[in-house]
């Protein structure tokens, strides 16, 4: 079944995650993300400051409402320039004749 130190990891691995406050979990996802999700975790798991701003980063980024629609509308129609009478239109010149 293989040597001694193998068998005896999945016995001792538990106890040394308890220890350190961590916890063992799958997570199922696409191919191409592996790498992506092992670094994730090796640095949330090392903590320190990067930890906390990568979790703030994910936290934000997952619960965070997805906007909503008209938004742009609604900003123009509370703009302070409402009833600025603005004259926005353009001049139809045709431009100037360039000789070779």
């Amino acid at each position: 079944m293989g040597n001694r130190a193998q068998k005896q990891t999945p016995r001792n691995d538990p106890t040394r995650l308890v220890k350190r406050r961590m916890a063992r979990f799958e997570v199922r996802g696409l191919d191409a993300d592996r790498e992506l999700i092992r670094s994730l975790a090796k640095q949330l798991a090392e903590g320190g400051p990067d930890a906390a701003r990568i979790r703030a980063s994910v936290r934000q980024a997952l619960m965070s409402e997805p906007p909503k629609k008209g938004g742009t509308v609604a900003a123009l129609r509370n703009s302070p320039l409402i009833g600025a009478d603005l004259n926005l239109s353009c001049s139809r010149a045709t431009g100037r004749k360039i000789g070779f």
